[in-house]
């Protein structure tokens, strides 16, 4: 065959084998405009024509409307690249070979620690305020508490100290958790059930007097020293032996533990103590031409003091109040008639 007519029969097949391929669908935005076309079905060295199956596949792989899915291999090597866990471990490894080329390593800076922010926020929202300071109580100048010990008093009532409210009101046994007030009623000792107003009237009403072993008044009686406790016991011994009262009543167990201390130089004994009438021999305010005044024991009123029963504490005051009412009525003054000439 003369080599023009193989030229031609060339040209022919090509011109073949691109109307087959033009025949073919063409996705235009991934072939390149359809150029892309002419190359994937080009056929081997020896020129030939797609055949139908290679046609078919070469439809399904430029046609497909699914979406690119990588290979594994691929998956692979994104990952490695584009991992940030991979980057922090390339840094660190580079870190480390710098580190060891280094002869002296710097050591990190210290970061001071944080504060919460929640102690900021309690700080900010609810600033600690200056604590109020405690409320003084008055002195024994500013006690407006006055004696009341006329002449020859059937009883004389001899307290610890007074109370904040009652230095402030200047009335016995003011503050309304005492049960002095109670007590005196319960056991006979006033007919009527008084308040701390009718203070400076119980004298005159039942022959009753009021009077403290220290005059300073404090929010409590456990606030007094033994030494200012003490130091009160021969005020009162004097007070005593110029008014010359009947019977001398020590409200309160720590009065007596004073007067003993003062009179026996040492404290009393658990079984020397007792609620009551005292030995003759320890009358208060003795002298010269005075026996002195019986001394009885009676239990604190205070409303803190938790150590007996209420009936217990009634019975003591119970004791005291008959011997009272009996003495009253032996020296005429009927508690109803003085009230109503008063």
């Amino acid at each position: 065959m003369a080599p023009s007519t193989e030229i031609q029969s060339k040209v022919e097949e090509d011109e073949l084998a691109l109307e087959t391929v033009e025949d073919v669908p063409v996705n235009k935005l991934t072939s390149f405009n359809g150029r892309l076309q002419q190359y994937l079905h080009s056929g081997t060295a020896a020129h030939e024509a797609p055949t139908a199956s290679r046609g078919t596949i070469s439809q399904r792989r430029i046609n497909t409307k699914t979406e690119y899915k990588p290979d594994i291999t691929e998956r692979q090597a994104k990952a490695t690249i584009s991992s940030p866990r991979r980057k922090r471990t390339a840094s660190a490894t580079s870190c480390t070979t710098r580190s060891k080329s280094t002869t002296i390593a710097t050591p990190p800076s210290p970061i001071p620690p944080r504060q919460s922010p929640n102690k900021r926020k309690r700080s900010t929202a609810n600033p600690q305020t200056p604590p109020i300071p405690a409320i003084a109580g008055p002195s024994a100048t500013e006690s407006l508490l006055r004696d009341t010990i006329p002449p020859n008093l059937i009883l004389l009532l001899v307290g610890v100290n007074p109370g904040i409210m009652t230095g402030v009101t200047g009335y016995a046994y003011a503050h309304p958790s005492n049960l002095f007030w109670k007590l005196l009623y319960s056991s006979g000792i006033t007919s009527v059930r008084q308040i701390p107003a009718d203070t400076y009237k119980l004298p005159a009403l039942y022959s009753v007097g009021n009077t403290n072993i220290v005059e300073r008044p404090t929010r409590d009686a456990s606030m007094l020293s033994r030494a200012e406790m003490d130091a009160g016991v021969p005020v009162l011994e004097a007070k005593v032996a110029a008014q010359r009262p009947e019977v001398v009543c020590l409200v309160g167990k720590s009065i007596w533990e004073a007067v003993w201390r003062v009179r026996h130089g040492r404290g009393i004994r658990k079984e020397e103590f007792r609620y009551g009438w005292q030995a003759e021999t320890e009358n208060m305010g003795r002298v010269d031409d005075w026996a002195g005044a019986p001394v009885f024991v009676a239990t604190t009123t205070s409303g803190l003091a938790a150590g007996m029963k209420p009936a217990e504490k009634e019975a003591v005051w119970a004791e005291l109040g008959s011997w009272v009412v009996r003495r009253r009525g032996e020296r005429g003054l009927d508690p109803v008639v003085v009230k109503e000439e008063v």
